[in-house]
């Protein structure tokens, strides 16, 4: 495709900011550098037709981490890291509501659920053992106990008749939320260029020369926000995880309302509606699901329909109307990376799989960076 003079000189002449990545980071650093830098111009540059890592292929779960998830973080983070990184979660989504807000996210604050299968039940000993440890540890944040022991009431199969339960858990609607960014972007003239794949950059004395697929241009800043797909070209410490999905189509009397967190948050679900999206079994095949593909496995997807026959859903037909996939970021630590890489280039990124809660915060990390 040839670029016309107009193209040329609207969208890619007198370039301040070219950001890459079109998700939840990505507009937030444009929104946030727009309201440090009125008169700049700024571009977007999404590879997808819409934000092709997990920012529109996420569950929705506006979360900051299950007690089990918590208590493994402590094994590889220090105390005030994970105290850190709550926080951070936390703010992020308060950040998140607030530009956006409540009634658009469709916010539900039905509370968080953790449960447990028979066979693990030593890690719902380890639980309920060090949860009075969580809860005092993160206390000064919600003011109260987070974490506390629930009767299961939904009719789970084959787990504990015990469930974790956290009040501040809320669900939200991911389609929603991305428009309304989107929308933003557009209103505050934040250009977006869809389908370009950044391949190359060169740093010049006064900024950068950004290659795409069939041509190059000049920007004074670039900002990676690519997360899962960021480590090639910023080499940055960020590795992809892919995240399978399945949807049911809708079922009848489900009496299934929260979001809901399975072994170490590796399996995660939730109702919308009177269906129910379960998504998750990237332990499975850790070394496959390492990708940037975006695509299902029959590894997984049966894993998943397993979990809703025998666990989820022991008491109701279902049918599955939709699977899918997202690619999220991780790394030997769940910080997410906020730096300068160079004089004129900065990234973004390794969201940890919890870019709905932190995604806000990092881009307004990074526009406050440059």
């Amino acid at each position: 495709m040839s670029w016309s003079f107009w193209e040329l000189k609207n969208w890619f002449t007198n370039v301040d900011y070219t950001i890459v990545g079109s998700g939840i980071v990505g507009i937030h650093t444009a929104l946030h550098l727009r309201e440090r830098f009125p008169e700049s111009k700024i571009l977007i540059l999404e590879r997808g037709v819409l934000p092709q890592g997990a920012s529109t292929k996420n569950a929705g779960f506006a979360c900051f981490g299950s007690l089990s998830e918590i208590i493994d973080d402590l094994k590889s983070h220090s105390e005030e890291e994970v105290i850190q990184l709550v926080q951070k979660r936390w703010q992020g989504l308060q950040l998140l509501r607030k530009r956006v807000g409540d009634a658009i996210l469709d916010f539900k604050p039905y509370g968080g659920y953790e449960l447990f299968l028979n066979q693990d039940s030593s890690s719902f000993q380890e639980c309920l053992q060090k949860m009075p440890f969580i809860n005092e540890m993160i206390k000064p944040l919600f003011r109260t106990d987070v974490f506390v022991k629930e009767i299961d009431r939904f009719g789970f199969k084959n787990t504990n008749e015990y469930l974790i339960f956290n009040p501040f858990e809320a669900q939200i609607d991911t389609g929603n939320m991305m428009q309304e960014l989107l929308k933003q972007a557009a209103i505050n003239n934040i250009l977006i260029v869809n389908q370009q794949t950044v391949t190359a950059f060169a740093e010049t004395t006064n900024g950068v020369d950004v290659a795409l697929d069939n041509f190059s241009f000049f920007t004074k800043k670039l900002l990676f926000t690519t997360n899962g797909f960021a480590g090639q070209l910023t080499k940055s410490e960020v590795k992809p995880a892919r995240a399978q999905v399945v949807i049911t189509e809708p079922i009848p009397n489900l009496d299934i309302k929260g979001t809901f967190h399975l072994d170490k948050g590796y399996y995660y679900f939730r109702n919308i509606g009177n269906r129910i999206l379960l998504g998750g079994g990237r332990n499975l095949d850790f070394e496959g699901e390492t990708t940037t593909v975006l695509a299902t496995t029959t590894l997984i997807q049966n894993k998943l329909e397993a979990l809703l026959k025998e666990v989820i859903l022991p008491h109701h037909e279902f049918k599955i109307e939709h699977r899918w996939s997202g690619i999220m970021g991780v790394g030997s630590s769940k910080n997410p990376i906020v730096s300068q890489l160079s004089n004129h280039v900065y990234c973004g990124v390794r969201m940890g799989g919890m870019g709905v809660a932190i995604g806000s915060l990092v881009g307004k990390e990074l526009a406050e960076l440059v």
